[in-house]
């Protein structure tokens, strides 16, 4: 299952988690994106010991700013409210994502 995150839940759901918490940011109208979307929601199934969000960064753009999100999509693995580990753009594959 995958939390859809807003500027306001984001602080308390990622930022203020405890352990990892994997965060796809994805934006209206972008088609890689969209693309990626059900790879994403298909390992929240696979693993169900790591939290899973999502953030549109089209309605929380300076959210997505402070945490240096500056093309999509973005896939990013925090741990403890810091980024440890990030794919973006062209580096955002399905099998990218999974390892």
């Amino acid at each position: 299952m995958i939390l859809e995150v807003d500027k306001n839940t984001f602080g308390p759901e990622v930022l203020e988690a405890t352990g990892k918490v994997v965060v796809d940011f994805y934006g209206d109208g972008c088609v890689p994106c969209a693309a990626l979307m059900p790879h994403v929601h298909a390992f929240a199934e696979k693993y169900t010991t790591l939290k899973f969000c999502a953030l549109n960064t089209t309605k929380a753009r300076r959210l997505a700013i402070s945490q240096k999100i500056l093309g999509l999509p973005v896939i990013a693995i925090y741990e403890n409210g810091v980024i440890i580990d990030s794919k973006v753009k062209e580096e955002a594959t399905a099998e990218a994502v999974e390892e």
